[in-house]
């Protein structure tokens, strides 16, 4: 039986990631760590809290001896590091705790997988850390990094350590690069669901600048998918882009959204624009495709439209993330802008 330790497993895109293994991959056992932050919710791995191939335990992944301890008691044969803070705006009023977090809980990750000699380490990583395009080309495995934010710095920094460690020690890993992720269980920072969750309530929806700035949408479950190839088939050394071939402005992506939710236009605010905001990013996910054999299984109408319809059947879980300091913080990003 595979034994994987999956870091973040209680956020958006491992608790999706953790859903499907346990759903599709039943030779498979998971230990989920996640240190319940204001993104981790107990709530998103509903149903499969008891699931006979799940362990939970609550922690840092900047606590090696825990990483240790648990590598030992599970004999885990490989980590997948989905654990990150990743909201742009937070990294830019409070940078230190994307160090921590994307940098130094990588490092303590990356010196478990090396000591305890384990098969595979996958860093779950950013299109971000390539910079910003202009109006044409797209990202490739080769492009230089050039991060312009404090999350993305961070996440660049710990691609750096994850092929230091490969090239010094010998250390097994592969690094994924992915768009932008949709889907359900998203917390409302984000754009989608938060414009989902102004919509619904007829609240205005905050848009930075313009709103022309472009990004490539890629469905949760399909991110899961390519990563559960890259952790199977990919050899290791190798870097993937994933994305969902999906470009959009902000403006498009909304329009959608109040469309479907039948919505007037008129609730769209446009507010000073985030500083340092790159232009538009595109992923070119031709070497995933041609070797690993994966494409993405969802449109952006078809996933944009099963999102809204999660959302909908899922008010409760809603209404409970965006009780108490989410508010708080929700009037920190946009009240003054």
């Amino acid at each position: 039986m595979r034994k994987i330790l999956v870091t973040g497993g209680a956020g958006f895109i491992g608790s999706n990631f953790v859903r499907m293994v346990l759903t599709e991959h039943e030779n498979c056992f998971v230990v989920n760590l996640d240190k319940l932050t204001y993104a981790g919710n107990l709530e998103n791995l509903a149903g499969f809290e008891n699931h006979p191939n799940h362990k939970f335990i609550k922690g840092d992944i900047c606590d090696g001896p825990l990483i240790d301890k648990i590598i030992e008691q599970y004999e885990i044969n490989a980590i997948i590091n989905f654990a990150a803070e990743s909201h742009v705006d937070r990294s830019i009023a409070e940078p230190k705790i994307f160090i921590e977090t994307n940098v130094t809980g990588t490092l303590t990750l990356l010196e478990a997988a090396r000591d305890n000699k384990l098969e595979r380490f996958i860093q779950i990583s950013t299109d971000e850390v390539y910079g910003s395009l202009g109006p044409d080309g797209k990202f490739t495995e080769q492009t230089p990094l050039s991060p312009n934010s404090p999350y993305s710095a961070s996440k660049a920094a710990a691609d750096h350590l994850v092929k230091a460690f490969a090239h010094t020690w010998g250390l097994k890993v592969n690094i994924t690069r992915c768009s932008n992720n949709y889907g359900q269980y998203q917390f409302p920072e984000k754009m989608l669901p938060l414009m989902i969750n102004n919509a619904l309530n007829d609240k205005e929806l905050p848009v930075y600048g313009d709103g022309l700035y472009v990004r490539d949408w890629l469905y949760v479950y399909d991110h899961c998918t390519a990563v559960w190839k890259v952790l199977t088939e990919a050899q290791p050394g190798e870097t993937y882009n994933i994305g969902g071939c999906n470009e959009k402005t902000n403006l498009e992506v909304i329009d959608l959204i109040l469309k479907r939710l039948d919505k007037p236009n008129s609730l769209i605010k446009h507010v000073t624009d985030r500083p340092g905001h790159d232009r538009r990013y595109a992923i070119d996910a031709g070497k995933i495709i041609r070797e690993l054999n994966w494409n993405p299984s969802v449109t952006f109408e078809e996933g944009i439209g099963k999102t809204i319809d999660w959302y909908l059947s899922n008010n409760d879980w809603l209404s409970n993330v965006v009780s108490g300091d989410y508010q708080k913080y929700y009037d920190s990003m946009y009240e003054n802008r």
